[in-house]
C-alpha cells in the first residue's frame, strides 16, 4: 500500500459509528420480546450485504434492511407487517447522533482536515439522516456506495472516494466502529481509524490488518488523528 502522502481527508461511516443504531431497539422488542434480536438483523444485514456483492449482485440497503427483517422474522415465527418495515425505515431515517459525535467532528474540522460520509445505504431524500441528526454541516460530501453498485468493503467503494476528491487512497483515514469496514479501507491503501464502541473489537488472527488508530470514543479517536498527522 502507498502511505507516502499524509492524510488530509477523514471518511466517516455512519450508521453506528455517527448514528445510534440502538434506536431501533423499541422495533425489536416489540416484535421480538427481545431488544437484542436488532443485533442479530444487522448482523444478518451486513453478511447478506457482502454476499451479494462477493456474488456480483446489487440491491439498495434499505431493500435488504427490510428483507432481513423478514427473513429474521420467518425463522423466529413472527410475522412481519408492511407497517414494521415502513417503522424500520423511518427510525433508520432518524437515529439520533452519539453524543461523542459533534465534539470529535468538531476537533478534526478544527485541525483542517476534510470531513466526508461513506455510507452503505443508498442516498436519502431531504433531510438526510445526517442533517436530522445535527451532523450534515461536519461534511464537505457525502457518499453513497450506490453509485459503485456493491457494498463496503468492496475496495471500489473507497477507492471511488479518492477518484472523485482527486487524491490517493493514502490520503484518505477510514473512521468506522466496524473492523470489516477498517480492514477493507486499508486493503484499499486507506488508513484506519477504529472507534470500538460496545460489540465491535480487534480481531486478534494472524494477518488480519490492526488499525492505525483505535480508541474507545471518536473523541478520543479525533485526538490521535490530529496527533498523529498533525496537519493543521
Amino acid at each position: 500500500m502507498n502511505n507516502d502522502k499524509p492524510v488530509t481527508t477523514i471518511v466517516f461511516d455512519v450508521n453506528e459509528t455517527l448514528l445510534d443504531i440502538t434506536s431501533l431497539e423499541p422495533l425489536f422488542e416489540r416484535l421480538f420480546g427481545d431488544p437484542a434480536v436488532m443485533r442479530e438483523w444487522f448482523a444478518q444485514l451486513i453478511l447478506y450485504s457482502q454476499t451479494l456483492t462477493l456474488s456480483g449482485i446489487y440491491t439498495p440497503f434499505g431493500k435488504l434492511a427490510g428483507g432481513t427483517l423478514r427473513m429474521i422474522g420467518t425463522t423466529r415465527g413472527v410475522a412481519i407487517s408492511d407497517g414494521d418495515i415502513a417503522e424500520l425505515a423511518d427510525r433508520i431515517g432518524t437515529m439520533p447522533a452519539h453524543a461523542d459525535a459533534v465534539p470529535a467532528l468538531t476537533r478534526l474540522r478544527d485541525a483542517g482536515f476534510r470531513l466526508v460520509t461513506l455510507t452503505n445505504s443508498a442516498s436519502a431524500a431531504q433531510p438526510t439522516p445526517l442533517e436530522r441528526a445535527g451532523l450534515a454541516e461536519f461534511f464537505e460530501r457525502s457518499f453513497s456506495i450506490e453509485t459503485v453498485g456493491k457494498f463496503k468493503p468492496a475496495p471500489e467503494t473507497y477507492r471511488h472516494i479518492a477518484d472523485a476528491m482527486k487524491l490517493e487512497t493514502s490520503q484518505l483515514c477510514l473512521v468506522a466502529c466496524h473492523l470489516w469496514d477498517t480492514i477493507g479501507a486499508q486493503a484499499a491503501g486507506c488508513r484506519g481509524a477504529l472507534v470500538t464502541r460496545p460489540h465491535n473489537a480487534l480481531l486478534p488472527a494472524p494477518e488480519v490488518p490492526v488499525p492505525d488508530l483505535f480508541a474507545p470514543d471518536l473523541g478520543d479517536l479525533a485526538e490521535q488523528i490530529a496527533g498523529r498527522w498533525n496537519f493543521a
